[in-house]
This record gives C-alpha cells, sequence and structure tokens, in this order.
C-alpha cells in the first residue's frame, strides 16, 4: 500500500476492491484509508453505502449526478446511497472514506 499513513493504518486488512485500501471495520461504518496512483479512473457505478470522505494527499475529481467537482487536500466529500458516480484521480491520491450502512 502507498499513501502516507501510520505503520498502524498500513497493518489493518487490505480492502478487497477496485483500488488500494486498507478497511477498518466500526459499527454500522466501514473506514477506508485509500491510495490512487496517479491517472487512476474509477468508472461510474453505486453502491448501497452513503459515503463520505476527505482527502488528505492530491486530488479527487468526482462525477455525481452529472456534475464534475475536485476536492483538494483537507476537502470533505458526499456521496450518498444508490448515486451513480465515478472518479479520477490525476495525481497521487491519499484519502480517509467512510462507508455508512444505509
Amino acid at each position: 500500500m502507498a499513501g502516507n499513513y501510520p505503520d498502524k493504518i498500513k497493518e489493518l486488512p487490505m480492502y478487497n476492491g477496485r483500488f488500494d485500501a486498507r478497511r477498518m471495520n466500526a459499527e454500522q461504518c466501514d473506514i477506508l484509508f485509500a491510495s490512487y496512483p496517479a491517472d487512476t479512473v474509477i468508472g461510474p457505478h453505486t453502491h448501497e453505502t452513503e459515503n463520505w470522505g476527505v482527502i488528505t494527499k492530491g486530488e479527487l475529481i468526482l462525477t455525481l449526478n452529472g456534475i464534475v467537482s475536485r476536492y483538494g487536500i483537507g476537502q470533505w466529500y458526499h456521496v450518498p446511497a444508490n448515486a451513480v458516480h465515478a472518479a479520477e484521480f490525476k495525481q497521487e491520491t491519499d484519502e480517509i472514506e467512510f462507508w455508512f450502512e444505509s
């Protein structure tokens, strides 16, 4: 796992998904510490969770409901449950994501 996370975070179990992340389970919420290499593209998709995230390095380009928004270091974003969205990372990016059960 790339990323600028503390060793304790890097010891968490890997998330089994479309991107590189460590996963921490919490009651009614999964917490992901994700790292994306430059030029990563995650195409349109949905999930049953309501997601909140904060960028800790780099930039997220999020397409949600046809609107493209950019989020930089320290900025929070929100993806409602079942919303079609896509993500792009033109530069190496780290984020912490909170996936809340609906």
